[in-house]
């Protein structure tokens, strides 16, 4: 009895161990760390054509994660929070990419929101979650900048307005960071915590 009792907490320490090594391995994956070189990666767009980030590395990069069903992603869309600042520093070496790794959308559904916003910038699939990972995306939206050298410069959210109360009157963190880094400035606020709803991987 003893003997059997001695097994059963073995196997669950082993359990606990193999959990453990699991979430480390999985932390390990997100390799995406301002002040580090932004994780190379290459993406089909709405109408199957890849994106490759190498292939932007004189341009400033703005990603933006996304998710169609999400009410903060709607709220700030209806809102024009992205499409206006997008609209704003396209002419500036600025390339806003959105990035949409829900694992049950494709193309077809990029398309119907870009015609549905008449958005200018491409949306990249990443149903399969790979991209999203790799940067450690956790919420609809998250935003990245990458400077021309290729360095993410600015992770987390797109304003101090998680509730939308604001009414005009939000810190925009990557208008900020964008101004800075255009200027020739170094990012003052590198990093902020994301807000939304959690990325819809497959697992």
């Amino acid at each position: 009895m003893k003997s059997i009792i001695l097994g059963t907490v073995i196997m669950f320490l082993m359990l606990g161990v193999l959990v453990q090594l699991s979430a480390l391995a999985e932390k390990k994956k997100v390799t995406a760390m301002v002040s580090s070189p932004a994780p190379a990666f290459t993406l089909e767009d709405q109408n199957g054509k890849n994106v490759s980030l190498s292939g932007l590395n004189v341009k400033i990069v703005v990603l933006e994660w996304l998710n169609p069903d999400c009410p903060f992603v709607k709220r700030h869309y209806k809102a024009g929070t992205m499409t206006t600042l997008a609209e704003k520093y396209k002419d500036k070496d600025v390339v806003w990419i959105a990035i949409n790794s829900t694992h049950y959308m494709n193309k077809e559904d990029d398309k119907k929101w870009i015609e549905g916003y008449k958005l200018f910038y491409s949306i990249l699939d990443d149903s399969s979650g790979k991209v999203g990972k790799l940067y450690g995306a956790k919420t609809t939206p998250h935003m990245f900048i990458i400077d021309k050298s290729g360095t993410l410069v600015y992770q987390g959210a797109i304003d101090d307005d998680p509730k939308g109360v604001k009414n005009g009157n939000a810190l925009n963190y990557v208008d900020k960071a964008l101004g800075e880094i255009i200027a020739g400035k170094p990012v003052s606020m590198s990093q902020t915590k994301s807000y939304g709803c959690s990325v819809k991987y497959a697992d």
